[in-house]
């Protein structure tokens, strides 16, 4: 049986390798281990995180660590390079667009192992994020591509890749949000919390019924820099004069506003970073979200929530164009403008995507499936 392996590198990688996962165990013809490169080191990834996601614990964990980008790429490529020589796979699945997606992927391919890219095509167009050079890099070398949406199709399209290698499947994020929020539906509660929804939400002081709002920031354009980020916490402090706001706050982004002396206000309440089931229970109820997060962009349309992209370009038009998101940029008045539409109930009426129907993992697997049958006869 064709092994293939499953890298991520931070916790969201691992919310969209998990509906692969579930549907590589419910198909049955694919072997697969689950390697984590150790990018990014979080506590919260207990056992009852992976348990939630409904797979299993990954099978290596490579511990690459931090560093700067080219450190931390160098170090992830060495120990994957060591692992595919020992256990060569039958091919190499990556997803998204952090470093580590980068890393495996020139691994692989240097090693003649197939490479299939998750998330493939998506362009910001914006080179100054990290992001984007990942996603060409890796597009640039990948065999196989796994897209999202149209735009991305046409994306590859132009870059010239085969029409036979292109798989518009939908969305694994998409797959993973709708399955959590049918078991957070079914059990009423916050599983690894164990605490009832409406207790974690009288916690951050709403009351039941109440409309609220949640923000997230975090992106290095909008947090480093003290002028814009002042920018948006004047737009932030104005909307919660109207709409009480919720702000799970980035380890980086709290050291910047301590660091430049920006207030948001009282009507802003700042808490820590949460657990997946908890914040998924946070904004899914929310009037809207406030975000510069690609992922964000893609869930909130995926559940019809409101959302305003705090960000000059987005590589999830569809999330635009057909979802629920609004991309405000960063000028205060169009950000406070959009927000008030929305609380006006004059927003957009938003749909979810063509094939964001919670099956895209199985539509991937049926594609490995064929592919790697397709390499053993070569």
């Amino acid at each position: 049986m064709a092994m293939i392996y499953l890298v991520a590198g931070a916790r969201p990688n691992f919310m969209k390798i998990a509906p692969i996962v579930r549907a590589l165990q419910a198909h049955g013809g694919l072997s697969f281990k689950i390697i984590h490169t150790g990018q990014h080191y979080d506590r919260e990834m207990n056992d009852v995180f992976f348990e939630e996601l409904g797979i299993p614990q990954p099978d290596l964990f490579m511990a690459a660590g931090g560093g700067s980008h080219a450190q931390q790429t160098a170090k992830i490529m060495l120990a994957f390079e060591e692992l595919c020589i020992a256990q060569r796979p039958d091919a190499v699945l990556v997803v998204g667009d952090v470093n580590s997606t980068l890393a495996c992927s020139i691994v692989a391919k240097k090693l003649t192992i197939p490479v299939a890219h998750v998330e493939a095509g998506l362009r910001s167009g914006d080179m100054s994020m990290p992001e984007e050079i990942n996603r060409l890099v890796t597009d640039s070398i990948s065999d196989w591509f796994f897209v999202t949406e149209p735009s991305a199709v046409d994306h590859l399209r132009r870059e010239g890749k085969p029409e036979a290698a292109v798989h518009y499947v939908g969305h694994v994020m998409v797959d993973n949000v709708l399955f959590q929020a049918d078991k957070l539906a079914a059990s009423g509660a916050v599983a690894h919390l164990g605490l009832e929804s409406a207790a974690i939400k009288a916690g951050l002081g709403l009351a039941p019924g109440q409309r609220y709002g949640v923000v997230t920031l975090h992106r290095p354009s909008n947090v480093d820099d003290p002028a814009m980020l002042a920018q948006l916490a004047g737009a932030l402090r104005d909307i919660a004069r109207g709409l009480p706001l919720v702000f799970p706050v980035h380890p980086r982004t709290r050291a910047n506003l301590e660091k430049f002396d920006i207030s948001l206000g009282p009507d802003i309440t700042l808490v820590g970073p949460q657990g997946y089931m908890a914040f998924l229970d946070l904004w899914k109820d929310a009037a809207l979200v406030l975000t510069d997060s690609g992922g964000l962009q893609e869930e909130t349309t995926a559940l019809g929530v409101p959302c305003i992209t705090l960000r000059e370009n987005t590589e999830r038009p569809v999330t635009v164009e057909e979802g629920t998101n609004v991309l405000a940029g960063t000028v205060p008045q169009a950000i406070t403008a959009a927000a008030e539409q929305i609380l006006r109930g004059e927003g957009k009426q938003g749909r979810r995507p063509h094939l964001w129907d919670g099956k895209a993992a199985e539509r991937i697997v049926d594609v490995l499936v064929q592919e790697l049958k397709k390499e053993r006869t070569k």
